[in-house]
């Protein structure tokens, strides 16, 4: 196994993302697990992501940060794993990626911390409401089978991750339409392996 992909997490964390779309692309890399209450605020790693956070990734030197970078990223560095984007995908593996970790984002942290903007507030944030971020993104996932289109994507990945968190935690309402998608996209061996990976390595990180 090489160095040259470093990849840094906590299984209680978003790093499971990044795990999952690492697994998808079959490339050889090295995980530093690291636990919130020292070494993810020790000067060691703030030299990585200055913001004491996961994941990242180190890969020939080069830092990334942010799980939907990281997708994207990575998809583009193994283009034989096939999840980057064709020509007639772009606009919408794009479109919903950035959808998904910017809009719907803001939009399911405000709503989960009960901020919900008044009517004069509301052309101040990307998303508008919750409600209506929460249709666009069943409209986003109904359309077709994937994301962007009829074959599995790194932004599947992405968007996946997010409808199966927000509705198993109960950020997203549980319709159909988040149902069928999550199934679809989790029914993976990639999938299988990363939540493996991540849940044998659960014992070893207690929360802060």
């Amino acid at each position: 196994m090489t160095d040259e992909l470093v990849f840094y997490t906590n299984p209680m964390s978003r790093g499971r993302i990044a795990r999952w779309m690492l697994e998808e692309t079959g490339a050889d890399y090295r995980t530093e697990l690291l636990d919130y209450g020292s070494t993810m605020k020790a000067e060691a790693y703030l030299s990585v992501n200055p913001m004491g956070k996961v994941p990242a990734i180190v890969h020939n030197g080069r830092v990334v940060t942010e799980c939907a970078a990281i997708c994207a990223y990575l998809a583009e560095s193994f283009p034989d794993s096939g999840l980057a984007p064709r020509a007639e995908e772009r606009a919408d593996y794009y479109r919903w990626l950035f959808f998904a970790a910017g809009p719907l984002e803001q939009a399911v942290t405000n709503n989960w911390a009960k901020f919900v903007p008044g009517d004069d507030q509301a052309m101040m944030f990307g998303y508008g409401s919750y409600d209506r971020a929460v249709d666009v993104l069943e409209y986003a996932v109904s359309r077709n089978p994937y994301i962007a289109g009829e074959r599995f994507t790194a932004a599947d990945v992405y968007v996946g991750s997010s409808v199966a968190w927000g509705t198993q935690f109960g950020t997203l309402p549980g319709r159909d339409a988040f149902a069928a998608y999550v199934a679809r996209v989790t029914d993976r061996d990639a999938y299988r392996r990363a939540t493996e990976l991540d849940d044998a390595a659960m014992p070893e990180q207690a929360p802060a």
